[in-house]
C-alpha cells in the first residue's frame, strides 16, 4: 500500500520538475546567431582611444595621439584626420595618401597603431562580486566578461541574466542569457560577444 500511494506522488515531483525545465528553455526562446561578432574585423576607433602614427624614417612626422570628443586626431603636416568610427587601415591610408603631396610616395610608408583602448566599454549591473564599467583592451564574451566581473554572486538569479543592448536604430533589446546553463558548457550560443555600451544586468 506504501508503494502505490507513493506512485503518484513521485509521478507529480517528476511533472513538476518538467515544467521547470520547460520554464527555463523558453527563457532562451532567442536566436543568438543574429547578434555580432566583431572579432575577425578591425577595431572601429573611437573617441578617447590613442593610437600611434609612424612614418618611415621620419620621426618628426611620428606621432602619438588620442582620438578627441569630436572624433578627430591631428597629425604633422597633413592636419586633422577624422578617426572616430573608422579603422587603423582606413586611417593609415588617408594619411599615407595626403603625404605624397610633401613627400615621394615611395617615402610615405605609414604605419597605424591603436595603443590604447577606452571607447570599448561595457557594464555589469546588480548581483556580481564586482560590479561596474569595464573597459578592456579586446572584445570579450559573455564568459570572460562575467569572468572578469567576478561572477554572480550568492543572491544573484543566475539563470535570469540579461543584456540590455542598442541595436542600430538605437531601439533597446534584452538579450536573455541562463549563465547556469553556459557555465556548465550548455548552450554555448550563448556566449555572444559583448558591444561597446552593453550592460549586463545580474538579477
Amino acid at each position: 500500500m506504501e508503494a502505490c500511494a507513493a506512485a503518484p506522488v513521485m509521478i507529480l515531483v517528476m511533472i513538476l520538475a518538467g515544467s521547470v525545465v520547460g520554464c527555463g528553455s523558453t527563457r532562451l526562446n532567442y536566436d543568438y546567431s543574429k547578434e555580432p561578432d566583431p572579432r575577425a574585423q578591425e577595431f572601429p576607433i573611437g573617441p578617447g582611444d590613442r593610437v600611434q602614427v609612424n612614418v618611415w624614417r621620419d620621426e618628426e612626422l611620428t606621432t602619438d595621439a588620442r582620438v578627441r570628443p569630436d572624433g578627430a586626431i591631428t597629425v604633422p603636416l597633413v592636419g586633422d584626420i577624422r578617426a572616430a568610427g573608422r579603422t587603423a587601415s582606413q586611417i593609415r591610408d588617408e594619411i599615407q595618401s595626403k603625404l605624397t603631396a610633401f613627400m615621394k610616395s615611395e617615402t610615405a610608408k605609414v604605419t597605424v597603431i591603436v595603443t590604447e583602448v577606452y571607447s570599448y566599454y561595457y557594464t555589469v549591473s546588480g548581483n556580481a562580486e564586482r560590479p561596474g564599467v569595464y573597459r578592456p583592451t579586446s572584445y570579450v564574451t559573455v564568459l570572460e566578461a562575467m569572468t572578469i566581473a567576478g561572477e554572480p554572486n550568492r543572491y544573484a538569479d543566475s539563470d535570469s541574466i540579461k543584456i540590455l543592448r542598442r541595436d542600430a536604430s538605437g531601439a533597446l533589446k534584452k538579450i536573455p542569457i541562463n549563465y547556469d546553463l553556459l557555465r556548465k558548457g550548455d548552450r554555448m550560443d550563448q556566449n555572444i560577444v559583448i558591444l561597446p555600451g552593453d550592460n549586463i544586468i545580474v538579477p
